[in-house]
């Protein structure tokens, strides 16, 4: 296999309209491809914007921004996003280079070498697969407020009734986004991409309907409710943990480019697709989040720091316009699955077509009816709804796992950009001519990405009775639960690499590029 990092990667500034160019890039790594190119620009674009998906995530955690930070959080959503664009930047250059599936993971092997690069693929993949299960639970946080015929499971009062139900809710989601990816990227793509255009739509109404019922100033949003006094910290130990709403949104942009192998010239698109796909999750939810704390009735009421942004529309636009707005959020929810989900079975893929997985050739197989893998989006659903299965009695358990979770996607991605900084510090880093470039500022740009990369992940990880032990008796094992479960993962999956997976990796024969017997002799 070629394509190290400081090899041409075969790509000159043109794009033949036949999408040779996108197969050549695709064969210097060592690949055949196999997928069908259907993807536009709109559809990688959708992928990303879905994955972050405003809606499910603003609506989801304003509850726990507020509380834990007052209105004053709000500032936490441009410093996620001015971390994050720092990060996107990085991975625009890889995307230029390597438009291939399940991207970090192709990533870290190319700039870390193959034991990086499995290691990043393994927190990614067990990170999405959690993911999966806590996207599922949004259902219940939304569908029971537009109607209680939502409540299968008691009456929502019972000690575990919610928990319950989440679960059912959430594995009929997952049945439904598994039978969608199964049967073919374009009908995925058809649907997400609808999904994302109602979203996007939504949203905008949203701002326009809260924007036009605000009722205080600006000032607002510097209100911190005497928060933190009497902390070490004093209000910056209060952001830090309120800053966990934003970082807890803001990621999953990479999707654009895990998608690349189906993509119409993704060496181009898939880069643009990353960056519009933040730029504009950061305006319309910094937008929203804005006009919903000038907006609300009362910045002191209780259901603000409990119910969230659900309050707020339903108490400030009507019980109608709210319910319609909370339909879009159950849209919102949808699509995010299943991009999650998507991104899942392109990262399962790659990483078992490189033998890198138990049953690897099972895994790596595409189906030639639906042309897509089909058995890693059955695996992954199935361990998806296990997951969902831990939250019926021990929903303080799940919540820990799952912003675990979200700490291995930022270390997957620590993966990426602290390899990539230093092949550039090496001067082994060069990218693809004509395309996404960083120039002079790649440097910087890669230091503070690694940067914020490192402190964002130690400052979701940090042992916050709020975050990892907020309801019930208080365990140690809870509290230090970002440590041990990733120190599990992460030395219990390298260990089974190093021991086992190892000395079986390398491409597999059905999988591998075929030589061009006319390509010039490289030396």
């Amino acid at each position: 296999m070629t394509g190290s990092p400081d090899s041409s990667g075969g790509s000159g500034s043109g794009t033949p309209a036949d999408g040779s160019h996108d197969d050549h890039a695709l064969a210097e790594l060592g690949y055949k491809p196999e997928l069908k190119r259907t993807l536009g620009n709109f559809h990688t674009f959708a992928a990303g914007i879905s994955y972050i998906s405003i809606l499910t995530g603003t609506f989801q955690l304003f509850y726990f921004g507020v509380s834990n930070g007052g209105p004053a959080y709000w500032w936490s959503w441009p410093m996620v996003f001015l971390g994050q664009l720092m990060v996107a930047l990085c991975f625009c250059e890889l995307a230029a280079r390597y438009p291939v599936a399940g991207s970090i993971y192709n990533w870290a092997k190319q700039l870390g070498g193959p034991h990086v690069g499995w290691l990043g693929g393994w927190m990614m993949l067990t990170a999405t697969m959690v993911s999966l299960s806590a996207v599922a639970l949004a259902y219940q946080v939304t569908l029971p407020q537009i109607s209680s015929w939502f409540q299968f499971i008691g009456d929502g009062t019972g000690k575990y009734d919610a928990a319950a139900n989440a679960v059912l809710l959430g594995t009929v989601l997952v049945t439904f986004t598994t039978l969608v990816n199964a049967f073919g990227v374009k009908l995925m793509a058809r649907i997400n991409s609808a999904g994302v255009a109602i979203e996007l739509i939504a949203a905008i109404v949203l701002i326009i309907l809260l924007a036009a019922h605000i009722t205080r100033g600006p000032s607002a949003i510097t209100e911190t409710f005497g928060l933190g006094e009497g902390e070490s910290l004093g209000y910056f130990g209060a952001f830090l943990t309120a800053s966990l709403a934003s970082a807890y949104v803001m990621y999953g942009f990479d999707t654009a480019s895990s998608l690349g192998e189906e993509s119409k010239d993704p060496g181009r698109n898939a880069p643009r697709a990353i960056l519009r796909a933040l730029v504009a999750s950061f305006l319309i939810g910094g937008l929203i989040l804005l006009f919903a704390l000038l907006a609300t009735p009362d910045l002191h009421a209780e259901e603000l720091s409990v119910d969230g942004l659900q309050y707020v529309v339903l108490s400030t636009l009507g019980s109608t316009i709210g319910q319609i707005v909370l339909w879009c959020v159950v849209i919102a929810i949808t699509v995010c699955e299943l991009a999650v989900h998507t991104a899942g079975i392109r990262l399962a893929f790659a990483m078992a077509r490189d033998n890198n997985l138990p049953a690897a050739s099972l895994l790596a197989k595409v189906s030639p009816r639906f042309q897509t893998p089909v058995l890693p989006a059955i695996v992954i659903g199935l361990v998806a709804v296990g997951i969902l299965l831990i939250n019926v009695n021990q929903p303080q358990i799940f919540s820990v796992i799952t912003s675990i979770a979200i700490i291995m996607i930022y270390l997957a991605y620590l993966m990426v950009t602290l390899p990539m900084l230093v092949q550039r510090l090496r001067g082994r880093w060069t990218p693809v001519p004509g395309r996404f470039s960083l120039g002079k500022f790649g440097l910087p740009v890669n230091i503070l990405a690694v940067l914020w990369g490192a402190a964002m992940s130690l400052n979701l990880a940090w042992p916050r009775a709020a975050v990892y032990n907020a309801t019930g008796p208080q365990h140690w094992y809870l509290r230090w639960g970002a440590f041990l479960f990733i120190g599990v993962v992460a030395i219990g999956g390298f260990a089974y690499y190093w021991f086992v997976q190892r000395k079986r990796t390398g491409v597999l024969a059905g999988h591998a590029a075929v030589p061009d017997p006319n390509a010039p002799e490289q030396h």
